[in-house]
């Protein structure tokens, strides 16, 4: 296709963002218009439950941007706006696309981007006092709350959660954590390795329930689902995120598991349009499955490709997922795709078998083939094995490189 004379980038969050400053690098010179429902500028959401809610970050530095740098971009933005429809105007890419906003403006491209990210996930009859933790004003919110509270309860034990419980504690707070599965973490990590991170909350004085779920939950505090109850000055309800796309559903494009696209991004049955970050369900060349992985990482990954793809310059070469997480004073990394896993192996310290966390190291296997691998403050060590498992290592090379490490 030929290089667009426009395009509409729908998300001003870190795809989107990212997405804009790809497309100049690549050395587009045609107009770029960027939609955003929040207000403020793109900004950087992994602190929002760390060091800026610890009050350790100003406001500013949470930004990926100035107003300058959008304009040095050439970038026109429509911040505080929704998108609420999407119109193609043919079969043909050529023919372009309409996104109509919550104002009712209508913006015609020829290349639409949906870098659209998830929302929080509530509970039933959550009630107003409860915070969530996905945009930087519910962080600010919370963080001023923290100040005069003595106590949290956090509701669910994902990485939202540990992180905030974290936050917490390192201010003095007395923090429950309760959560339905049996350990923190495990939909990313597994249930060994989640483990390893329940020993972490635990030794940090959280106080951790597993296995229940919040049957009532009030101002202040919780039943629980064992009938017992907890009580807090604040909540924080960190139960995951969810696909908000219903905007969508007029395209005929099945989005109920994200929007569904190539390994390039272009979406399917909409041509002229393409799709990165949380919301984009990518297909993975060698398996033909579709995954949505909402790490920063990923975000920032497909933007490039994305932007490559547009202009028609050279993508970059396939990226290995990473995540990383900052709680009760250890990071936690993790490369690959343990989703494809059915085993693990223990490749450095003692931390699955109640032992010190700091040094852990993970692997994850697939049959006999090396698909992921987590580390527990062992940074030096993970980046040793990043290599071998982009160029598809086995169990023997995994092991070898272990005993070289040892």
């Amino acid at each position: 296709m030929s290089v667009p004379e426009h395009v509409l980038v729908v998300g001003a969050g870190l795809a989107g963002l990212r997405t804009v400053e790809n497309l100049r690098r690549d050395g587009y010179e045609g107009r770029i218009s960027l939609v955003g429902a929040e207000e403020h500028l793109p900004y950087d959401r992994p602190p929002l439950s760390k060091q800026f809610l610890a009050g350790q970050w100003e406001r500013t530095k949470v930004d990926l941007c100035t107003a300058e740098d959008l304009d040095e971009l050439g970038v026109r933005t429509h911040l505080g706006r929704s998108a609420v429809a999407l119109r193609r105007g043919g079969d043909d890419p050529a023919d372009g696309s309409e996104v109509e906003l919550d104002d009712g403006t209508v913006l015609h491209a020829d290349a639409v981007v949906l870098a659209v990210g998830v929302t929080s996930r509530m509970l039933d009859d959550q009630p107003g006092s409860a915070h969530l933790l996905r945009a930087v004003d519910e962080s600010e919110q919370l963080r001023d709350a923290l100040a005069s509270a003595s106590s949290l309860l956090v509701v669910g034990a994902g990485f939202i959660g540990a992180e905030v419980a974290s936050t917490a504690r390192e201010r003095g707070l007395a923090v429950t954590v309760v959560e339905t599965g049996s350990v923190p973490m495990a939909r990313l990590l597994g249930e060994r390795a989640g483990a390893v991170v329940a020993t972490l909350m635990t030794g940090a004085g959280v106080d951790l329930r597993t296995g229940v779920s919040v049957s009532e939950l009030t101002d202040a505090g919780a039943t629980l689902s064992d009938g017992s109850t907890v009580t807090a000055d604040e909540i924080v309800v960190g139960v995951g995120g969810m696909l908000d796309l219903g905007w969508l559903e007029a395209t005929g494009v099945d989005v109920s598991d994200g929007i569904p696209c190539d390994h390039r991004g272009r979406v399917d049955g909409l041509p002229g349009v393409w799709a990165a970050g949380d919301a984009a369900a990518w297909t993975d060349p060698g398996t033909g499955g579709r995954t949505r992985l909402e790490h920063w990482t990923s975000a920032s990954d497909q933007a490039a490709v994305v932007a490559a793809d547009i202009t028609g310059t050279e993508p970059p070469p396939a990226a290995v997922p990473f995540f990383w997480s900052d709680q009760f004073g250890m990071k936690i990394q993790l490369v690959g795709r343990p989703d494809r896993a059915d085993a693990l192996l223990p490749l450095h310290g003692a931390g699955l078998d109640g032992g010190p966390v700091k040094g852990t190291v993970l692997g994850y296997l697939r049959g006999d083939e090396l698909v992921a691998v987590a580390g527990f403050g062992a940074a030096r060590l993970v980046a040793r094995y990043r290599r071998p498992l982009a160029e598809g290592a086995d169990r023997a090379a995994a092991l070898a490189l272990r005993d070289e490490l040892a």
